[in-house]
């Protein structure tokens, strides 16, 4: 048995299901998408070439007008890799070109990092490590 624990997916809460898979397949390309539902609840299974599955649940009943916020316990946001700080700045003008609002491209002592919301607010960085 192996001691590694790669991370199998993610799966997020969002207040729009449809608006929310659009924007994940213009910001991450497109993925394979499967959806199910259950009792008061519907998601979206995306997976990626790379491996990358993201899971987007939108529960029948919640607050619309709700928006994440990272300062409460829980998540910050999503790091998605990026071979190095090259990848980082073309997903800068890739988002540009897509109409995808994102901060500057920012360098830190570990690596570069882009940051983009998801249309509830989940902030998606771009990250490329120095030491990879």
């Amino acid at each position: 048995m192996s001691h590694e624990h790669p991370v199998h997916h993610i799966t997020l809460t969002v207040t729009d299901l449809d608006a929310s898979e659009a924007w994940y397949h213009d910001a991450l390309g497109r993925a394979t998408a499967v959806r199910r539902a259950g009792n008061g609840w519907e998601r979206v299974r995306m997976q990626w070439s790379s491996g990358l599955v993201i899971g987007l649940t939108q529960h029948h009943g919640g607050d619309p007008g709700d928006r994440f916020d990272h300062r409460r316990v829980g998540l910050d946001h999503i790091g998605i890799r990026c071979s190095d700080q090259h990848e980082v700045r073309a997903k800068a003008v890739e988002l540009d070109d897509l109409g995808i609002a994102h901060g500057p491209v920012e360098g830190a002592p570990y690596g570069w990092a882009l940051t983009a919301r998801d249309p509830d607010g989940i902030a998606v960085e771009f990250f490329a490590a120095l030491d990879d």
